[in-house]
């Protein structure tokens, strides 16, 4: 199970290929790490916006929301049991930056 993270210029539209024509960046090299690092904040009780993007379907965020998940991710890359998952967070703060600093972008969280 993982999690991809893309960022997009406008919101997604629904299935990968007409996704395409809005797509910016993606982040898939730590899917699992992140889907381990949120389900654990998740089933901890850990309130958060990124604890409450579904780990097996999708969530999008737009750029205000992205913002708040990017100021929770300090508490929470305290909280991660590995190295691993912080790194995934680290790169998911890169996504959710650019996001807050692209008007209209969105952020989609793919789960499996």
């Amino acid at each position: 199970m993982g999690i991809d993270v893309e960022l997009h210029s406008a919101r997604p539209a629904r299935g990968w290929k007409k996704a395409r024509a809005t797509f910016l960046r993606g982040c898939y090299g730590h899917a699992e790490a992140l889907a381990d690092a949120l389900g654990s904040l998740h089933y901890l009780g850990v309130p958060s916006r990124l604890t409450a993007v579904d780990l097996y379907g999708d969530t999008v965020m737009n750029e205000q929301e992205a913002a708040a998940a990017l100021s929770e991710l300090p508490g929470l890359r305290a909280l991660c049991a590995d190295e691993r998952q912080r790194a995934a967070l680290d790169d998911l703060a890169a996504v959710l930056e650019q996001c807050v600093a692209t008007p209209g972008s969105y952020v989609w969280f793919a789960g499996d």
